[in-house]
């Protein structure tokens, strides 16, 4: 399977790059800005196809739940091209959504413009921003990739969870994510 790592390219403390997306679970536009109303919250720019999430993906969404409960905010992004992935489409990740109970947005960033304004790399990469908008941390869900036997925990995001709701600053030395790299549009 192809494997890309998150580059760190967007340096913390940024203001988070703005932007409106359409969410395909409930099919209105999502404005991070609007929508995160000063609250911590996590972007993770994931798909359907990409056997790196898919392994993490029933811990995720148990970690979110946990996350959501102490009011953080959670949103996914798809930004790979459709026209190669079909499966990637945008009625795919609506479907995923209902089946596995997203309780979060699934957003579908068609243009790529997110997906570059983020300087993501890779599925899955984790983005959290604290509540004033500005970027805490970036990184993986924690060590596990498909066959290296290590179980998934979700411990190094809960981790900048736990630092930023504290108030604390990140560590600087996070880990890359690791997964399948975006599919960039031609």
């Amino acid at each position: 399977m192809p494997r890309a790592e998150s580059t760190f390219s967007l340096p913390r403390g940024i203001a988070a790059p703005d932007f409106v997306l359409p969410d395909t679970v409930s099919g209105a536009l999502l404005d991070l800005h609007v929508w995160r109303a000063q609250r911590v919250t996590v972007l993770m720019f994931i798909c359907n196809h990409c056997p790196y999430v898919l392994h993490i993906l029933e811990a995720l969404l148990q970690r979110a739940r946990e996350y959501q409960a102490r009011g953080v905010a959670f949103a996914a992004i798809s930004s790979n091209d459709v026209s190669r992935y079909p499966q990637d489409a945008p009625d795919a990740m609506q479907a995923l959504a209902a089946t596995r109970g997203f309780g979060f947005p699934y957003l579908y960033d068609e243009s790529q413009s997110v997906a570059r304004a983020y300087q993501a790399a890779c599925t899955p990469d984790f983005y959290v921003l604290a509540a004033d908008g500005r970027l805490a941390w970036s990184g993986r869900f924690d060590e596990s990739t498909p066959g290296n036997g290590k179980p998934v925990t979700g411990a190094d995001l809960a981790a900048a969870l736990d630092t930023v709701l504290a108030g604390l600053e990140c560590d600087p030395q996070a880990r890359p994510s690791i997964g399948c790299s975006i599919k960039w549009k031609a």
